[in-house]
């Protein structure tokens, strides 16, 4: 089954199309994934319902919350969320799994769900370079994936297949 979303009617309104973000405790990566992916789509003017959860509800982490204020990304606002405190939990048009534990316990969804999984290492319990480094990480990650879903295109599997390859050198 192909996941390349059809190609908008410039007559028709766009659809907003849905994102659910899911990890572990949606405590940490996931709330940061879901501010990138907001933030992105907003600025690139495409229309995202942008939601995260997980399979536990506990507390957004307070590095989170420092690592995205740093780059003007305010977490305030945002608490940890199960699928059930989600608005229509099994109607998401891309489901993204952050962690391997959400991974392998992602409930299934309809056939029409793209589902995608960009692994990142958890911070939690590190130094503020280790939530820098994943928040960086997510940037181009959630950036390739907002383009994607802009042009219409297939939402790319992993970063690396999402960044072009570096050129050759000559010999």
């Amino acid at each position: 089954m192909s996941s390349v979303l059809p190609t908008p009617d410039p007559a028709q309104p766009a659809r907003v199309r849905r994102v659910l973000i899911l990890c572990t405790h949606n405590s940490a990566r996931s709330q940061m994934a879901e501010a990138w992916t907001r933030h992105l789509a907003q600025q690139a003017g495409v229309a995202l319902e942008v939601h995260s959860a997980g399979s536990e509800a506990t507390l957004v982490k307070p590095g989170a919350l420092t690592v995205m204020a740093e780059v003007g990304l305010s977490l305030e606002a945002h608490r940890s969320k199960t699928l059930e405190d989600l608005p229509d939990p099994w109607n998401f048009d891309h489901v993204i799994t952050v962690c391997d534990s959400a991974d392998a316990r992602c409930p299934v969804y309809p056939a029409r769900t793209v589902r995608r999984h960009y692994p990142f290492r958890d911070p939690s319990g590190g130094p503020l370079e280790d939530w820098r480094a994943v928040r960086d990480a997510m940037q181009p990650q959630f950036a390739a994936f907002v383009q994607a879903v802009a042009g219409g295109q297939e939402a790319p599997p992993s970063f690396t297949e999402s960044r072009p390859a570096p050129a050759a050198t000559p010999a």
